[in-house]
């Protein structure tokens, strides 16, 4: 491999949210990780008996024939050659706060030449004989003096490193423990091989100690993520919180890197897309409030679990980004949405308030319990990692990102890791100087919540005010519905007649206001969003007679028939089922669904839809579900929490009219038009889903499930929720 570095420019690759790819402390405080050496329980709950006998991690896989289709950029992954070049080009002009950031990493114990290497055969981290710490503090060491190397030119501090990766690529061969080894894997992989990254350029380091240090990546600490990453130590999707998946993810996509290897990088990638794990972007941050305030998943555990968790997703979304690929953006800046919260919850006003008693949560359920608001535990946890993350969004991006501002302001200037859970120096590596202009406001989006428009948008970096407007022609002209907005970036607006409307955002700063943000449509009242009358004849496609071109397919054999009105679709039971659009119910919040179902009886959990992704996310009806009847469900998190409605069971053998609503959170469902259940806690509408992809009348996202057995007639889909009268009328 080249040891030369490679400053050609990456096109920047972003992602549609819902595109397919290949993954109080009490009861929610299992577990734990950094570098204390908390013991982590198993899906048993006994962490002693993990350190037993861990399953042996498979090799790593051989790269596939000519599969080096991607030209990786080298030095690549927290740190690009142009960045060096700020960081010398500031510290040698003496620029705050670069020559303070430099200073803290002098400061520090492990950037210096007096330091000798300790490597081990075996690393162990968690149960008897751990000596972990011998591991993450020779990797500190060695990205130290990489950094010191790039910014003086020093050659001293080159050799010094080289000397530390030499000496654990010519002795490390395993790391064990219990459950806590796929942490070590996980964190100290990604910064060993960091390390390496900004050394690989180094003249002085041997192409062939480079290689070995490659085949140790690749063979020591590359297959105990990738097991973790497919396996999860045997446990629950749900009971390995988000930090074990992210540490995980972020050792993938940088041995990836370091060695070339686009499958292992794709493998992280296509993970953090779509994976089921608490690691993933949805899964990580899985509700995301008004004004874009993204509860974390470990927020009601506790406080310091959220700010690593933080920090490694912050280092997965910047080395891809330094490989031209944009997950900082992704699905709207979630992430942003995640550390605005996490950092929000360990602030506190002018007044010393604390911030996390009035921020608002979502009660979260997995297989460590349940959890019904911010935990106070470890507050504040201040820890290194902001910078990166301020920087990206407000120096880079021009974005507001108030909370993990005052984050930043409080590390700087960011000096030595510490216990090994992130590396530090961050003040000297990611301080960027803020763009020359203002961007306009982005992400604006408009939802009809409990029959009002609720609307939320990314500020500016140099805003101190909103003003909303709004038009019923795309495009505009315009009317002024608010301004003066500030805080929380988010306004409910009411009282119109039922329409479509077109709202933008512009931001006031001291230069004048911003260029108008990219509309945001939503249609209030209720209008057709699907409409499958399923009157055809022949053929194997369904019409939607709404006007909105969301037509379906029916598969393996499913027939026209007589139905109720008209002709009808017959459901075998056996494999047939009718499938519609992906992204089907995008955007949706309230929304009412109805349908005609002759059913024929049969076996448990059958569908009589079921719009989702897989088994992450998913909203059903079913006409039996044991041991409770007719229900609705609605499910984020891999099935654990889920809102249901629930009746008795659907009469078999007869025509019956089925109908759900959501309006805000209200939930009710309706049989021949009658109410039979109200849920007022449904908060999980729709388009929390996120973009749908088998979104299917009959069949199961859960394999093991029958298929629906009977016939379907008339289905139809609105924005917005049917008042009891309207869906009466319908069932008539």
């Amino acid at each position: 491999m080249s040891k030369q570095d490679q400053a050609f420019s990456l096109p920047r690759r972003t992602f549609c949210a819902g595109s397919l790819g290949l993954a109080t402390l009490g009861p929610l405080a299992l577990g734990g990780c950094g570098g204390g050496g908390q013991r982590a329980a198993d899906a048993t709950g006994s962490a002693s008996q993990q350190a037993a006998q861990p399953a042996p991690p498979t090799q790593a896989p051989q790269p596939p024939q000519n599969a080096q289709g991607r030209r990786f950029k080298h030095p690549g992954l927290l740190h690009t050659e142009e960045d060096f070049a700020r960081m010398r080009s500031k510290v040698a002009a003496g620029a705050q706060p670069w020559t303070d950031g430099w200073n803290a990493l002098l400061g520090t114990g492990r950037s210096h030449l007096n330091n000798s290497p300790r490597p081990l055969q075996t690393v162990i981290r968690g149960g008897a004989d751990s000596n972990f710490a011998q591991l993450y503090i020779d990797v500190a060491r060695a990205y130290q003096l990489a950094l010191r190397w790039k910014v003086s030119g020093d050659s001293a501090y080159a050799n010094k490193a080289v000397e530390f990766l030499n000496a654990w690529s010519s002795t490390l061969t395993s790391i064990t423990g219990n459950a806590d080894r796929f942490l070590a894997a996980g964190i100290y992989g990604f910064q060993f091989a960091n390390a390496a990254e900004i050394m690989r350029s180094y003249a002085g380091w041997a192409a062939a100690d480079l290689q070995r240090f490659q085949s140790m990546m690749l063979n020591v600490f590359y297959p105990l993520s990738h097991q973790f990453l497919e396996q999860h130590n045997g446990a629950d999707i749900t009971n390995y919180w988000a930090n074990w998946d992210q540490c995980n993810l972020a050792a993938v996509l940088a041995i990836g890197v370091l060695c070339d290897r686009e499958d292992l990088y794709n493998e992280a990638v296509s993970y953090y897309r779509t994976g089921r794990g608490n690691g993933s972007s949805s899964q990580a941050v899985p509700f995301v409030h008004s004004g874009y305030l993204g509860q974390w998943q470990e927020s009601s555990r506790d406080q310091g679990h959220c700010t690593l968790g933080i920090g490694l997703a912050g280092v997965f979304c910047e080395m891809a980004w330094n490989q031209g690929d944009d997950f900082y953006g992704y699905d709207n800046n979630r992430f942003l949405a995640g550390a605005e919260y996490v950092a929000k919850s360990n602030l506190s006003d002018a007044n010393g308030n604390p911030y996390y008693t009035a921020m608002p949560f979502d009660t979260y359920i997995n297989k460590q319990g349940t959890g019904t608001g911010i935990s106070p535990a470890g507050l504040p946890s201040i820890r290194p990692g902001w910078e990166m993350i301020y920087n990206h969004y407000v120096n880079r991006r021009g974005l507001a990102a108030p909370f993990c501002a005052q984050m930043a302001a409080k590390v700087r200037a960011e000096g030595d890791g510490g216990n090994g859970d992130q590396l530090g120096g961050g003040t000297l590596a990611f301080s960027r100087d803020p763009l020359a202009a203002s961007v306009a406001p982005s992400g604006l989006t408009a939802r009809l919540v409990g029959g009002k428009v609720e609307l939320s948008w990314w500020g500016t970096a140099t805003a101190t005010s909103y003003t909303v407007l709004r038009s019923t022609v795309a495009g505009g002209p315009y009317s002024t519905v608010a301004s003066g907005i500030s805080g929380l970036l988010t306004y409910t607006d009411s009282g119109m007649a039922p329409n479509t409307y077109y709202y933008a955002v512009t931001a006031q700063t001291a230069a004048g206001n911003s260029s108008v943000s990219a509309e945001a449509r939503v249609v209030t009242g209720t209008a057709p969003h699907t409409v499958l009358q399923f009157s055809e004849t022949q053929g194997t496609t369904a019409s939607d007679t709404s006007g909105n071109a969301r037509h379906a397919s029916l598969l393996n054999g499913a027939q026209w028939t007589a139905g109720k009105q008209g002709n009808a679709v017959l459901l075998d039971g056996v494999d047939d089922y009718v499938a519609l659009p992906a992204k089907l119910m995008d955007g949706v919040a309230d929304f009412t669904i109805a349908v005609r179902v002759f059913w024929d009886g049969g076996r448990n959990w059958a569908r009589i839809f079921d719009f989702g992704s897989g088994t992450t996310h998913y909203m059903f009806l079913t006409p039996q579900a044991a041991g409770a009847g007719l229900r609705f469900s609605i499910s984020l998190a891999n099935g654990w929490g889920d809102q249901s409605l629930s009746s008795a069971p659907l009469p078999s053998g007869q025509w019956v009219h089925v109908a759900v609503t959501l309006s805000g959170s209200t939930g009710t469902l309706y049989v021949n038009g009658s109410a039979v259940a109200t849920n007022s806690q449904m908060t999980h509408a729709p388009f929390r889903m996120r973009s749908t992809t088998q979104n299917w009348i009959g069949r199961s996202q859960y394999s093991a499930d029958p298929y629906f057995n009977g016939k379907i007639d008339d289905f139809r889909i609105y924005n917005g929720a049917l008042s009891a009268a309207e869906v009466a009328a319908l069932a008539t």
